[in-house]
């Protein structure tokens, strides 16, 4: 039996408890959590913005060390470092068939096998987002575990399985931030500090965070921003005073709230890009005329995952990090146990803090 944090139903407050874990059959691994993130999808999930079976363990942003593996796994053995993995790619299908691994049919249906694990009661639990870290221990599909690159420490890992790799593929794979370029991020959360040190690794001389919270500021400098802006009903004209009176020419949204993609869309210069990557509900209506539009020749997209193909980027994310380029801690300002996970639930409500760790 180990310990979790349990959603028993939508809206419901989370549960500690015990769980029963199963061994690993085939094609799945067992891991001991190191770490694991607190991110604003497992909030969405909670309060039934985004979909989750009930009762579930949330968590979907970890890193920890393998204790066991089922038969046909090879790519990982019982001690090594590994990273979680919650949207794995099956290769098959068309979007995976043409390069869009982010975009795969099957990342979400449900292969981790923790449907296996139950209460000490013996209800059944779901996963959150395939990998259920809000545990000490879980079993997930071998495609759900990726080795952790060398001189990485195993704590901060976890932050790599969902916020970095978001915020690095934000810039570099969705928005494709070219060096000279200026850049303005919405939402200084975890996803919007690794936005601004990407930009910042990008070459973008200007990068202006924005944040309803002007206590964030310092955090947000650290991380690589060159100026601070407090949303207000003036943060569009704000920016283009920073930015030589044309506007950035890249925003990237980090709140996923329809002000706020406006807001983002209104800063950008004459065919400026806008890159959303917030989570919001279907109540989030974005309105745009058309004769704007022409005129503007503006872009706006969307980003899943920022793009990336966590394979393929995590030794590029771990060789900007050992060169000191890319700084994992400066993503964390709580380091919390598993009873502290509703607080930080609280805290990105209000918009405090960047990302809580719960460390195991």
């Amino acid at each position: 039996m180990v310990r979790a944090a349990i959603l028993p139903a939508v809206g419901a407050p989370l549960e500690i408890a015990a769980i029963d874990l199963p061994e690993p059959g085939p094609g799945q691994v067992r891991v001991r959590l190191a770490a694991a993130g607190v991110c604003h999808s497992d909030l969405s999930l909670s309060n039934g913005t985004m979909r989750v079976p009930v009762p579930a363990v949330l968590g979907h942003e970890g890193a920890g060390t393998v204790v066991s593996v089922g038969a046909d796994v090879t790519h990982v053995a019982p001690g090594d470092g590994v990273v979680l993995n919650w949207a794995p790619s099956c290769g098959t299908c068309h979007p995976c068939a043409i390069g869009e691994v982010w975009l795969c049919d099957r990342a979400l249906v449900g292969v981790a096998g923790i449907h296996a694990v139950r209460t000490a009661d013996g209800t059944e639990l779901h996963p959150g987002l395939n990998v259920g870290a809000f545990a000490e221990e879980t079993v997930v599909a071998a495609n759900c575990v990726l080795p952790l690159p060398e001189g990485i420490p195993l704590t901060d890992a976890a932050l790599l399985g969902c916020a970095v790799l978001t915020g690095y593929g934000a810039v570099h794979h969705a928005a494709r931030v070219r060096e000279g370029e200026s850049v303005v991020v919405f939402g200084v959360g975890g996803v919007g500090l690794a936005v601004l040190q990407s930009a910042r690794i990008a070459g973008a001389p200007t990068v202006i965070a924005v944040d309803v919270s002007p206590a964030k500021e310092a955090l947000a400098r650290a991380a690589g921003a060159t100026d601070y802006v407090v949303a207000s009903d003036t943060t569009a004209k704000d920016i283009r005073k920073l930015t030589g009176g044309r506007g950035a020419d890249v925003a990237v949204e980090c709140v996923g709230r329809a002000t706020t993609i406006r807001t983002a869309w209104d800063s950008t210069r004459r065919g400026g890009r806008t890159t959303v990557v917030g989570i919001g509900g279907k109540d989030q209506q974005v309105s745009f005329n058309a004769l704007e539009l022409f005129h503007w020749g503006r872009t706006l997209s969307g980003c899943v995952y920022g793009n990336s193909d966590p394979a393929k980027d995590l030794p590029v994310l771990a060789a900007h990090i050992r060169a000191g380029r890319f700084d994992l801690g400066a993503l964390v300002t709580e380091r919390i146990g598993l009873d502290g996970i509703p607080a930080a639930f609280e805290n990105m409500l209000a918009g405090r803090g960047g990302r809580a760790l719960v460390v195991f």
